[in-house]
């Protein structure tokens, strides 16, 4: 039932890896075996869309025997089977993908081999993003565009709350988290899912204000949520649309 393919080097110090096949529902979906010395038990949690090629992800304790890792899957057959089911289809970032940006479809349009740039236009058929240059980029240069992007918007709503707020944050970086949208350091430096890009504007805006309001308060306590709620006041509906939606976000992919 299980195959154990070939080790990998560790990605951390401390902790190792390999991987084996699990089959479901007639799949072959890959399970990354991760040791670490912190943990005292064995657990199992989906990959989201954006790393499908990991599925599923085993933490176990250093030395755990494999027939108790197996053993382990076996008992989570279902569960996995369940949510892998539900997992959105992954959309890749190329030459007639459709993605959301701003909560907007738009529709990736190679546009010829001029200077490689990248633009919103319009066609016939609704919102497009034109990519020139050369057509083996487009991923990569239409990711790039999303991030700036990203920056900006969330750069123009960082501030808007900061200075309601009376705070500053020490600086704003973007990254490709899956396990959060955003967070704020006890030094008070934002970090925000570029992702967040391809939701609503006004999604966007709330996750501003969630991080920034972590500037004055650094828990989620009720005078926290009081605080978001003052400078946003539809927080609880888009905070909703995250959590219905998230994933399907983070099924956009560079191809």
């Amino acid at each position: 039932m299980f195959s154990l393919l070939k080790k990998r080097p560790p990605a951390k110090a401390g902790k190792s890896e390999r991987w084996t096949l699990l089959e479901l529902d007639g799949r072959q979906v890959d399970v990354r075996i991760l040791e670490n010395p912190r943990t005292t038990r064995l657990t199992l949690r989906l990959v989201p869309a954006a790393k499908a090629q990991e599925s599923l992800k085993v933490t176990v304790p250093p030395g755990t025997p494999e027939h108790e890792i197996d053993d382990f899957l076996q008992r989570n057959r279902a569960w996995a089977a369940a949510r892998i089911s539900r997992l959105p289809e992954v959309t890749k970032i190329c030459d007639g993908a459709i993605i959301p940006l701003r909560g907007t479809p738009h529709r990736i349009l190679h546009s010829g081999i001029g200077r490689g740039i990248v633009s919103i236009g319009m066609e016939d058929d609704g919102p497009v993003i034109r990519v020139f240059g050369d057509p083996k980029f487009t991923g990569r240069k239409v990711t790039d565009f999303l991030k700036r992007q990203a920056r900006q918007d969330l750069t123009k709503a960082v501030n808007q709350h900061a200075k309601s707020l009376g705070v500053k944050p020490k600086s704003i970086t973007l990254r490709d988290t899956t396990s959060r949208w955003g967070s704020c350091s006890s030094s008070g430096a934002l970090n925000f899912s570029w992702r967040i890009i391809l939701a609503p504007p006004e999604v966007l805006d709330y996750l501003a204000a969630h991080e920034v309001a972590h500037l004055r308060e650094m828990n989620h306590s009720d005078r926290f949520w009081a605080l978001v709620e003052d400078i946003c006041p539809d927080m609880n509906t888009h905070k909703a649309w995250l959590r219905s939606h998230g994933s399907k976000l983070h099924a956009v992919i560079a191809a």
